[in-house]
């Protein structure tokens, strides 16, 4: 079984883009600190969001800072650099995806109010929006809520 499991911030914003079969990948490289002090290191990784969830409203708040806890399954790919050597980078094709840490401030996506939090949503399978909280009614969520 191959499942990585990464925390870490955007180095920028998602983007979309479409196979040449009309499938949608929202990618974005994230940054994993590791270690600490003088021997702190990131390692980049790219991430891959792929079908209905690289289309749904969860890639707006995919922004550069974002904190965000991914799983999927991890690969190695190889490039050929600038000055002619084989260069090397991880992937991930995203499993399950929470965004962590959250935004404070009125120009958060999603129209939070200044001192309300965005973030701490999560994203899991195929599933395109979280169950409505007990006792509320089905259609406690509107429609444009993207999860």
């Amino acid at each position: 079984m191959n499942l990585a499991v990464f925390t870490g911030n955007l180095g920028r914003a998602a983007e979309t883009r479409y196979t040449p079969s009309g499938t949608a990948v929202a990618s974005f490289p994230l940054a994993v600190k590791s270690g600490w002090g003088e021997r702190e290191k990131t390692l980049w990784v790219r991430c891959n969001l792929w079908g209905k969830r690289a289309e749904g409203g969860v890639v707006q708040h995919l922004v550069k800072g974002q904190q965000v806890a991914v799983s999927g399954e991890l690969s190695v790919s190889e490039f050929d650099k600038r000055d002619g050597t084989r260069g090397f980078a991880l992937e991930l094709n995203i499993r399950d995806l929470d965004l962590v840490g959250g935004q404070r401030c009125s120009d958060a996506p999603g129209g939070a109010q200044d001192g309300e939090a965005v973030g701490n949503h999560a994203m899991s399978g195929s599933e395109g929006q979280k169950p409505a909280p007990a006792g509320d009614s089905a259609d406690f969520f509107d429609d444009d809520i993207p999860f």
